[in-house]
């Protein structure tokens, strides 16, 4: 393509014209699927995300006739606008507003649309410790997960994915500041490992990639799902299950036209992620007897500080999260980069009136990184009250921990003086009680004894709520994430994870699904 084709184009604008789709979508719209419709498949997968998608692909190129039910639409990249005022209402759940009860309440962004979300994460992809797979397998009875059979799968995922390496041009200024103020101070921290291919820097990730480049599970999976014969029901939301003699039978899903389509199948795939799965079980009593069902959710919080700086950085530009400090691993906190368009900003920055607007104009100059800690706290979801016979809704109950809330003063602490040596001139911490440091000062931060409800938090990555394990005394779904009791009915997403990873979980999600679907597609 010549130059003069792509002049006055956006970088992600050039890169997606470069782009054609290998594979026509197979997706019916359930906007066109009014009145009662039944189809029978081998497999039937609910979800579309880290989990539905690897195990829905695995499953059509084994043979399987696979259909997969997802409740958001498919959004190509030739529809992502990079406008966060557009995609948060077309590619959140709630528009990203789904928000946890408790101290603190904690906004839990979740993706809805053909990649889950995937589609709208920043991409970092990080295995799983070996302390925390040592951890499962003594706590937990998953001696299948051994070092060998997990690193295969690792492999396999991260090839499909296209994982690798951000490089320090296409990290940004924003992710600079920080590695030059850890190399300062001689403290720990590399790039992040991503999955993109062409990636151009757009700096929207959490949007929607509108290059194409992110290789979430919609980019990936899905194609690969729809080459081998799989088809996608989009606007489908599954309301409940046919349970006949102890065994799923099919998955009756409301569509957008207000129609109702039935799935009669072998297998049954739960991939709603850790909030919705366990409604679903929970509504026909599966999975209750351990007591588990529900139980065990953690969410990884996370927070940002934000540092003035002498000079423009322009932070949306490049990957908004491509840098993480580790040096405080061990007890549980990462430091991440977390960056965005100015719209994003406004919302994020603190301050009101003439002060949120000094700061604004100030924006090029404001470095943002983020703190996230391994909690030890944990919650339950459970159905909203108030719709019988509707689709439920989760009601998600979530108390911050002290000692998680001292991690965040020890992740800020260490953040503030990475700033400081980087050449921040004012750093900004969102902890109640905690004034602007200046002056390379982080006393203040430093003394303070932080409560649960002083913490300004988000979080990305519920886990747990239906977790696997050995035992079904204390577990949901066993070692192959089939639900124990129940025949014909496995969950793969992120509710079966006994505990936090501590690390962002996508790539340990897909690797155990990739399994489900290598299992199922012996058995035919």
């Amino acid at each position: 393509m010549s130059a003069t084709a792509l002049e006055g184009a956006l970088p992600h604008e050039a890169a997606r014209r470069e782009r054609a789709p290998s594979v026509t979508p197979r997706v019916v719209d359930g906007a066109e699927l009014g009145g009662r419709r039944t189809i029978s498949v081998d497999v039937c997968v609910v979800g579309s995300g880290a989990g539905g998608g690897p195990v829905a692909a695995g499953l059509a190129e084994a043979g399987l006739e696979v259909a997969v039910l997802e409740e958001g639409g498919h959004h190509p990249s030739g529809t992502l606008t990079a406008r966060p005022r557009d995609m948060s209402t077309r590619l959140y759940r709630d528009g990203g507003q789904v928000v946890t009860v408790g101290t603190p309440p904690i906004v839990l962004p979740l993706g809805r649309g053909v990649g889950g979300t995937t589609l709208v994460n920043s991409g970092t992809c990080f295995r799983t410790p070996a302390a925390v797979l040592d951890r499962w397998r003594s706590e937990h009875g998953l001696e299948a997960l051994d070092a060998t059979t997990v690193a295969s799968l690792f492999t396999r995922v991260e090839e499909a994915i296209g994982v690798r390496q951000v490089t320090p041009e296409l990290a940004g200024d924003n992710a600079a500041v920080v590695r030059r103020g850890a190399e300062a101070l001689g403290v720990s921290g590399r790039h992040l490992f991503r999955n993109a291919r062409g990636c151009v820097g757009s700096g929207v990730c959490a949007f929607g990639c509108p290059s194409g480049a992110k290789q979430h599970a919609g980019e990936v999976f899905a194609p690969r799902a729809w080459a081998a014969g799989a088809t996608t029901y989009t606007g489908c939301r599954a309301a409940r299950l046919e349970v006949e003699r102890g065994a799923v039978r099919a998955v009756v899903a409301h569509t957008a036209a207000g129609g109702r389509l039935t799935v009669r199948a072998r297998h049954t795939v739960l991939a709603c992620g850790a909030l919705l799965t366990p409604l679903v079980l929970r509504r026909h009593g599966i999975g209750t007897a351990s007591g588990a069902l529900g139980r065990h959710l953690t969410i990884h919080p996370a927070s940002a500080a934000r540092a003035l700086m002498d000079d423009p950085l322009d932070p949306w530009r490049g990957v908004p999260q491509s840098f993480y400090v580790d040096e405080l691993a061990d007890a549980g906190i990462l430091l991440e980069g977390i960056a965005g368009p100015p719209d994003q900003a406004a919302m994020a920055t603190p301050g009101q009136g003439e002060v949120h607007r000094a700061r604004m104009l100030d924006v090029r100059r404001w470095a943002t990184f983020g703190v996230m800690v391994a909690d030890s706290s944990s919650g339950s979801v459970r159905a909203m009250p108030g719709r019988p016979g509707g689709v439920p809704r989760p009601l998600v109950r979530y108390d911050l921990a002290a000692a998680d809330a001292e991690r965040f003063r020890r992740g800020f602490a260490l953040l503030a003086r990475i700033f400081f040596a980087a050449g921040a001139r004012e750093v900004l911490v969102p902890v109640a009680g905690i004034p602007p440091l200046r002056d390379g000062d982080t006393g203040p931060l430093d003394r303070a004894t932080i409560r649960p409800r002083d913490v300004k938090a988000m979080a990305f990555h519920p886990l747990g709520t239906a977790r696997m394990g050995a035992d079904p005394r204390r577990s949901v779904v066993d070692p192959d994430l089939a639900v124990h009791g129940v025949a014909g009915l496995h969950v793969a997403d992120g509710s079966v994870l006994p505990t936090s990873p501590q690390v962002n979980p996508q790539l340990t999600i897909m690797a155990l699904a990739t399994r489900l679907a290598d299992h199922l597609s012996t058995r035919g």
